[in-house]
């Protein structure tokens, strides 16, 4: 009997496949590819632009998300003690609510914190001006939105977000507290996202200061009577927000609530 056998090719295939040539698409291994793919994947890439379609697929608004949240945990990682001001776009510099927030980012400055805005004009301006002025950090995190915003003048630190959640994530994560000025829907947003996180334990308790007992008055007694009144919310639940006209009372509760917060870590 001989050592030897001739090699039987079966249906399909030919003597050259018992040595089949190999092609490599980068981890992957190709044997008998009998695909027509005469071209390499960089020349692929560099060859042509292509259809754009694609950067407005889900799977690339995921890769698109990922990023604002490396970018922004990148950028705001090593923020000292920071304090999160909310309010109006809206607010002219002449009006008395810009002489607040002025006011209030200085003071916070003066007590050592670094303030976050939305980085846009009005209230948020007057905040993050305040601030710069006192010598402190002064962060801004902007959106994109439909009519051109751009970020204020008196941002020393700043991003510009496309979704509103990522943003949202940045204000709640580097903040000890929240302090809100006068505003419209956008801060009616952000502060009642800011007392469900809290209420719900989200995140570790810290305070909530209403900041204008004229403008927020109204609010807080709905609160405290209607919707207190009506068992949808308890004592402790309204316990979190803190009205006040005072500048230095609410910088007050806010390093208060700091201190408290640095025993416990």
């Amino acid at each position: 009997m001989s050592d030897s056998f001739d090699f039987d090719p079966g249906p399909g295939l030919t003597p050259a496949d018992e040595h089949p040539s190999e092609k490599m698409r980068g981890p992957i291994v190709l044997r008998r590819d009998r695909r027509k793919e005469p071209t390499t994947t960089d020349q692929r890439l560099l060859d042509s632009r292509g259809p754009s379609d694609w950067v407005h697929t889900d799977p690339w608004r995921v890769l698109r998300i990922q990023a604002e949240f490396v970018e922004g945990f990148g950028m705001l990682a090593e923020l000292p003690k920071a304090v999160t001001v909310f309010g109006s776009a809206r607010t002219r510099r002449d009006h008395p609510e810009y002489a607040l927030g002025r006011q209030l980012g200085a003071a916070l400055a003066g007590a050592g914190f670094a303030v976050i805005t939305g980085g846009g004009p009005g209230a948020m301006e007057a905040v993050n001006r305040g601030c710069n002025d006192a010598g402190g950090l002064s962060v801004g995190l902007g959106i994109e939105l439909p009519f051109e915003q751009g970020l204020n003048p008196w941002v020393d630190l700043g991003i510009n977000f496309r979704y509103f959640f990522a943003r949202k994530t940045m204000f709640v994560k580097y903040s000890q507290a929240f302090v809100c000025l006068p505003g419209g829907f956008g801060t009616l947003d952000e502060l009642f996202e800011a007392l469900t996180l809290v209420q719900t334990k989200k995140v570790t308790k810290f305070p909530v200061v209403l900041l204008g007992a004229e403008y927020w008055s109204g609010l807080h007694d709905w609160l405290a009577g209607m919707v207190r009144g009506s068992g949808k919310i308890g004592d402790q639940d309204l316990a979190l927000l803190h009205l006040t006209d005072d500048v230095d009372d609410a910088v007050k509760v806010v390093e208060e609530a700091y201190r408290a917060w640095e025993r416990t870590h």
